[in-house]
């Protein structure tokens, strides 16, 4: 019997830090994939992912709309207890093996519940990392629920030991976003065109003598001043006069604020060097900010993929405190100052080394081969190191 694989995906960064683990589950002889596309991944102002998931061939077992208008962190506690409700639902029906449950959202924690209470083994990827806000007490909160634990490098698999996990559940496979990263790597060219394939706002830029990508997100401690954090750094770009491609903000308390701060930026500065984008397919999305001269904003694409790629990131505010960095970071608050002066920094410098701080380009095929073999348990107690 092959082992049913259930991977809930919840947001469209979530999609591509998991593709290649799912296409990995998808081919393995002794798995079946079961996907479920829930919250935001289903939205259509977050870029719908569940299309890119499809068109991508996979199939998908259920879809879960959870997600409460609002934005703020009432609608996410809510949508947390609305996606408990319908992942238990989910589970019942599908009755997998193992859940697979993607770092750090608030979903996540959701699904890692259902499965939990369900006794239904749980399997976290991207546990064991540091970064600022709710994120980590979720992150952590989801490890402590996992039975599981597919850590992305050895300091992350350390902390999860130290939380008091079991060594023996705790594997360093790598993240499976650097995976996508590594095929950029290998076919590196932008062959396409961003303005026709994806449309967006804005006039098309000249991309052919240096561009930049920004997307910031809010900081859902800081989500009262999500807009006027977005617009110091829309004036730092505008103000740099370098092509810039900007992206979107995630669904999380403060994205109202973020969306607010670029609609009204766009119509009262009319900036003549900058395009919009709602949403772009993953592999696209890095294959632009391969070529660009740095991302700007505050991502974990800047400190993890640009990490692998070699790409100049100006990291702004607090949302990755505590992330290990590799040389490409370059850390600045919400100055729009002190953000011009890092993206012409970074843009006039010799391109940083890449670094596999994150992942070597392998990490999908080492879960799904672990999903294959190890032994299944939920049997799970907290560990006391003091003791012989």
């Amino acid at each position: 019997m092959k082992r049913r694989v259930c991977v809930v995906v919840t947001a469209r960064p979530s999609y591509s830090r998991i593709k290649t683990a799912l296409e990995a589950i998808k081919g393995h002889p002794d798995l079946e994939l079961q996907l479920v596309i829930a919250a935001s991944a289903l939205l259509e102002r977050y870029g719908s992912a569940v299309d890119d998931i499809r068109k991508d061939g996979f199939d998908v077992a259920a879809t879960v709309y959870t997600v409460l208008e609002g934005e703020n962190p009432t609608s996410m506690a809510k949508s947390t207890g609305l996606g408990l409700l319908e992942m238990a639902t989910v589970l019942d029906n599908l009755k997998p093996d193992v859940v697979v449950t993607i770092a750090d959202r608030y979903e996540t924690i959701a699904t890692a519940i259902a499965a939990a209470y369900m006794n239904i083994p749980v399997a976290h990827v991207q546990g064991g990392e540091v970064t600022g806000s709710i994120d980590d007490r979720v992150r952590h909160a989801v490890t402590k629920l996992a039975d599981f634990h597919l850590v992305a490098n050895q300091p992350a698999a350390e902390r999860v030991v130290r939380m008091g996990e079991d060594p023996a559940t705790v594997f360093v496979t790598g993240c499976p976003s650097i995976d996508l990263a590594a095929r950029v790597l290998h076919s590196p060219g932008l062959d396409f065109d961003p303005f026709q394939r994806y449309r967006g706002v804005g006039v098309p830029l000249e991309l052919s003598q240096g561009y930049i990508v920004a997307m910031q997100h809010p900081v859902t401690t800081e989500y009262e001043d999500a807009r006027r954090q977005v617009t110091e750094t829309l004036h730092a770009t505008k103000a740099v006069g370098l092509p810039t491609l900007w992206f979107w903000p995630n669904v999380d308390a403060g994205a109202d604020g973020t969306s607010k701060g670029i609609r009204a930026f766009r119509e009262l500065e009319s900036p003549q060097n900058m395009h919009f984008f709602r949403h772009i397919e993953s592999f696209d999305f890095l294959k632009l900010v391969y070529g660009s001269k740095a991302i700007v904003g505050n991502s974990s694409v800047g400190i993890r993929e640009c990490s692998f790629l070699g790409v100049p990131a100006v990291n702004i505010g607090t949302r990755q405190t505590g992330r290990e960095r590799g040389a490409n970071v370059t850390d600045v608050g919400h100055s729009r100052q002190q953000i011009a002066q890092a993206i012409v920094s970074c843009a006039e410098s010799a391109r940083p080394p890449q670094s596999n701080l994150y992942g070597d380009g392998r990490a999908g095929e080492r879960i799904a081969d672990l999903l294959s073999s190890v032994s299944l348990a939920t049997a799970n107690s907290l560990r006391d190191r003091s003791a012989g």
